[in-house]
């Protein structure tokens, strides 16, 4: 087997989330290279169906460790393709991590060599969106278990039936006027997919890129409205866009879920994205994997006689869809599954100051911004039988899972960069609080949640009637840890 000029080994390779897009794809690929393919599989018929022939079809479960151990025996290489789309963001952050510290764990005791991790491109920061911040997340925990791991980060791929392309055909060719929010100016780098296929592949001949986070995209850099007219132009279309000011990502998802085949939960996070530039700043893997990249109209035309044409939708057939997804959209809005109150502070003390304000917070040393507020809460709380504020003990040296800190638990604690508590007081619903810490240039930037998931009625009535008061905290606290850490940083 040849590649690129060098001759190489067949592998013995595993693929978990093998029936997804890109995986079904590379599986092909791998077995074409004469490798090899194991596949990782929760429902091992629906795999045979969608795999080709030759793959071995193991059942497993990522999030069930004990199904790893034999999926991964004698594995050499193992490429990682799991991730959630879910909105619900009490569960999809949480499952990923567990996901992936799961998987690197059976990894590193099967004795892999390298990991393969397929993740999302964005500047990091506090628009960076949170599918995009978890994918982000997941290779480093990939990282973490001891196993070499090549990252490929990419943003919209071009390729018939993957979401990002659908959603731009349908788009263009179902609406002749266009109302277009802010997004669509954002810079953007799209990727054809048999370039993100053949990086995939043609990273196991190359020894450098074992151990590094490359950054991929097409030859072009564009915006998404570009994208739309000249997608436009090369289906023979003219297409007015009107850019208004108003559309957030998520009632631009369900103006997509109603316009085209792409559910709203699978939209909102593709647009969330696109919220700032989803470009290459780092183009290492031109010198590590030089490869003849595809520009925007072949990929475009590529994917377009790959496509299954059926049968022709009626002009503004979508116009019927529109009272379901209006009650959903009305739905989502006024009743959410889960609450939250988000906030982003950056300053130039260091992540790790910033961090130990954090593992100090509670206890004898209060919480930072508006402790009276606290204390009444307290009160209150041990008045309910709950368990109230404990500003005698003093606190441990660092943070342990399971550990009470006055109103709260410790659900996880990764040294130095993230903390997430679970409420134990009494509430009409389940709450988190989580801080996540990012190293910058100039400093470091911490990143506040508060979630809450109400139990009916009563939990939303809680949850607003707090509102002004909550989102005064919160804020409050936020800048309370940066300032106090800075004041940290320059003692020290």
């Amino acid at each position: 087997m040849e590649q690129g000029g060098r001759l190489l080994r067949a592998m013995e390779i595993l693929v978990a989330g093998a029936t997804g897009y890109i995986g079904t794809r590379l599986v092909a690929h791998l077995l074409q290279a004469g490798h090899h393919v194991r596949v990782l599989a929760r429902d091992p018929a629906r795999a045979a169906a969608v795999l080709p022939s030759g793959v071995e079809i193991v059942s497993g479960d990522v999030l069930v460790p004990a199904t790893l151990a034999s999926a991964l025996k004698g594995i050499a290489v193992a490429y990682y393709l799991v991730h959630s789309m879910e909105q619900d963001e009490f569960s999809f952050q949480e499952r990923d991590r567990q996901a992936a510290k799961n998987f690197a764990d059976a990894a590193a005791a099967a004795g892999v060599q390298r990991l393969v991790y397929l993740g999302g491109l964005g500047e990091s920061g506090a628009r960076l969106s949170p599918h995009l911040r978890s994918r982000q997340e997941v290779g480093a925990i990939l990282a973490s278990a001891g196993v070499p791991v090549t990252e490929f980060r990419a943003g919209i791929i071009l390729g018939a039936g993957s979401a990002p392309f659908e959603m731009l055909r349908e788009l263009t060719e179902r609406l002749p006027v266009m109302i277009c929010p802010r997004w669509v100016t954002s810079l953007i780098q799209p990727i054809a997919i048999a370039d993100v296929l053949r990086y995939l592949v043609d990273c196991l001949g190359e020894p450098a890129t074992v151990g590094q986070v490359l950054e991929i995209g097409g030859p072009e850099v564009m915006t998404y409205q570009e994208m739309m007219q000249r997608f436009a132009r090369l289906r023979g279309l003219h297409r007015l866009i009107i850019r208004v000011p108003v559309l957030t990502p998520r009632l631009s998802s369900y103006w997509v879920d109603v316009v085209t085949a792409v559910p709203a939960v699978v939209a909102r996070p593709l647009i969330e994205g696109l919220r700032s530039a989803v470009v290459v700043v780092d183009p290492r893997v031109q010198q590590l994997l030089p490869i003849a990249r595809t520009p925007f109209d072949v990929a475009v035309r590529a994917a377009l006689r790959e496509s299954r044409p059926g049968a022709k939708e009626p002009p503004f057939r979508w116009l019927g869809r529109l009272p379901s997804r209006l009650r959903v959209v009305a739905r989502d809005r006024l009743w959410p599954a889960v609450l939250t109150d988000r906030r982003a502070v950056m300053g130039s003390a260091s992540a790790g100051a910033v961090y130990a304000e954090i593992m100090g917070i509670g206890g004898p040393n209060g919480w930072y911004f508006m402790n009276w507020a606290w204390r009444v809460r307290g009160t209150l709380d041990g008045w309910w039988g709950g368990p109230g504020l404990d500003r005698q003990t003093p606190l441990p040296d660092e943070l342990r899972v399971g550990a009470r800190r006055d109103l709260w638990q410790v659900l996880e604690a990764e040294p130095g960069r993230r903390v997430r508590l679970g409420a134990l007081m009494r509430l009409p619903g389940q709450a988190e609080l989580e801080w996540v810490v990012a190293p910058r240039p100039d400093g470091s930037a911490v990143y506040q949640t508060a979630r809450f998931q109400p139990a009916g009625f009563l939990g939303r009535l809680y949850w607003y009637s707090l509102l002004p008061i909550h989102g005064w905290i919160f804020r409050g606290m936020a800048h309370a840890i940066m300032l106090r850490a800075g004041e940290r940083s320059s003692v020290t």
